[in-house]
């Protein structure tokens, strides 16, 4: 099963099994050794009612104490905090009526598990040699870093070009803004292209989790791309939302919730940010409020950028505005007005410098 767009709590469950921990340390010897096993990563009162047998301990977690307890039958329960060893040689009784897709026993036991519990469980297969991660009845296969390291690094290839496209719609956005040419399709372009690479960097981000300490060259590389790239989708979106701008966390979610299908569909990205296209046509003119343009600004406090915005409304007569009516803007005084229209004036030329050159 794809694992891509994990939540917090599988995440940190895969973050304690990733290579360079201690657990995979000792899953892998057990994996060498071709013993195979079963491990419970929690140990409360559930854990206990499906414990049948084997014997306590609670010893510290070592790798090398993991593998040996492997070689005898029966599943190893680890604390859940600290992996400290507190049971071993335990047969597993998950309740039978709780559903399984697996075949093998005890694939199924560790599935069963897992729902009954809530509780991480790993299966080592001694046939196949995998190592499969059980959390809520989700089977999660353990891969080899050399394997997830080759898909981390062709999505990493594949977020660059879609990232290189981004500044380019961006950059063309920024232009059509300032000569006040924007239309529903050029606003959603941006909107959708700045989703997709979100997208992928999620998915480039779930194999950092995986990959552990391995996973380091990686997310220097992702943070470098994606760097900013959160503030501006609120700024595009705190610009364009039709209706309530001060409510655009809806909107950031309402992106979010869009499907693969939806996200290529241009209207459906307008329609959520309160655009309609009239007869299917994404021509229409729409003006931004100026918040990506005053956020390139230098040393611009945001509660100014919120009261400008407020009192002018428009980009356009934001830019048209002189040093006098910059002052009339509660906490503009006359420094910052001057500073602020060099600061416009500069910021719109580069933009058009840019797209022209």
């Amino acid at each position: 099963m794809d694992h891509r767009g994990l939540d917090e709590r599988r995440r940190a469950t895969l973050a304690a099994v990733a290579p360079g921990t201690a657990l995979r340390d000792g899953l892998e010897r057990i994996v060498r050794g071709r013993t195979g096993g079963l491990v419970v990563l929690g140990y409360d009162e559930t854990v206990e009612q499906v414990c049948s047998g084997g014997f306590e301990l609670d010893v510290e977690f070592s790798a090398p104490r993991l593998r040996e307890l492997a070689k005898m039958d029966g599943a190893i329960v680890l604390r859940g905090d600290d992996h400290r060893i507190v049971r071993a040689a335990v047969h597993l009784v998950p309740d039978s009526r709780i559903p399984s897709d697996e075949s093998g026993t005890r694939h199924r036991t560790a599935q069963r598990v897992s729902r009954q519990t809530g509780h991480p469980v790993v299966s080592i297969s001694k046939s196949m040699r995998i190592i499969a991660l059980y959390l809520d009845g989700v089977r999660y296969l353990l891969e080899e870093s050399a394997k997830i390291l080759s898909k981390a690094n062709q999505a990493l290839a594949t977020l660059e070009r879609y990232k290189q496209r981004l500044d380019e719609v961006t950059g063309a956005l920024s232009t059509l803004e300032i000569e006040d040419l924007v239309t529903l399709r050029d606003m959603a372009s941006a909107v959708q292209r700045m989703e997709m690479v979100r997208r992928i960097a999620a998915e480039i981000e779930d194999y950092v989790v995986e990959l552990g300490t391995d996973g380091r060259l990686i997310a220097l590389q992702l943070d470098e791309l994606v760097a900013g790239l959160d503030e501006e989708r609120e700024l595009i979106v705190r610009d364009y939302l039709r209706t309530r701008p001060r409510q655009y966390g809806e909107a950031l979610q309402a992106l979010d919730r869009l499907s693969a299908t939806e996200l290529l569909d241009l209207a459906a990205v307008a329609r959520v940010l309160g655009h309609s296209a009239p007869g299917g046509s994404l021509d229409a003119s729409v003006s931004p409020r100026g918040f990506r343009l005053l956020a390139k600004v230098p040393r611009l406090p945001p509660s100014v950028m919120e009261r400008l915005v407020d009192h002018f409304g428009t980009l356009q007569k934001l830019l048209a505005a002189s040093i006098d009516d910059l002052q009339s803007v509660g906490g503009v005084g006359e420094a910052r007005a001057r500073a602020l229209r060099e600061g416009l004036t500069r910021v719109a030329e580069s933009s058009l410098l840019e797209r022209y050159a």
